[in-house]
């Protein structure tokens, strides 16, 4: 995948990123939304066995770039049935809250249904509000809400929100919008 506009740019991820990753992934900060406030304890190696195995039919890890340097990820995966779970991480906090995030989610989801998915589907902590208003913006109906699902690293439980998008709901905020 390579995905370019207006300064965004999506692109498989190769091994010279996984330096980048891992240093996110073991950014407690970055990760704490998603479980792991102590970060994952990765290495760039093991990062880069990830990547290999990644393919356009199972699923790829992607970096996101703005204005020519890495500002984040993300991801699909391939569930079968024409389904792609999908995730994202905007980890450099300089470019949280200024509406990329929207146009980053449009473009890839844009790019997953031409790519022959039928259903996005994704979950997200229900602490992270932001994250569920960008996801209902772009069309995302919440499917369900699952209390005390799981605990994070500091044994604190956990309540995730899933959501599914169709590509009749989808609203895409990238066509009329410059950043």
């Amino acid at each position: 995948m390579d995905i370019r506009f207006d300064g965004i740019r999506i692109r498989n991820a190769v091994p010279e990123d996984c330096r980048q990753l891992a240093a996110w992934w073991n950014d407690g900060t970055v990760m704490a939304h998603a479980g792991f406030p102590n970060g994952l304890g990765t290495t760039p190696d093991e990062v880069g066995r990830k990547i290999a195995q990644d393919s356009d039919e199972k699923g790829r890890r992607l970096i996101i770039e703005y204005g020519g340097r890495p500002v984040g990820e993300m991801n699909y995966r391939n569930m079968g049935g024409r389904t792609a779970e999908i995730g994202i991480k905007i980890c450099e906090s300089d470019h949280r809250n200024r509406g990329l995030g929207r146009i980053i989610l449009s473009l890839f989801i844009r790019e997953l249904f031409s790519m022959g998915f039928t259903k996005i589907v994704l979950d997200t902590n229900l602490k992270n509000l932001r994250a569920q208003h960008v996801y209902e913006l772009l069309g995302f109906r919440k499917i369900r809400v699952n209390h005390n699902a799981w605990r994070d690293q500091l044994g604190e439980w956990q309540t995730s929100v899933d959501y599914e998008l169709i590509p009749q709901d989808f609203r895409d905020h990238s066509a009329n919008n410059k950043i």
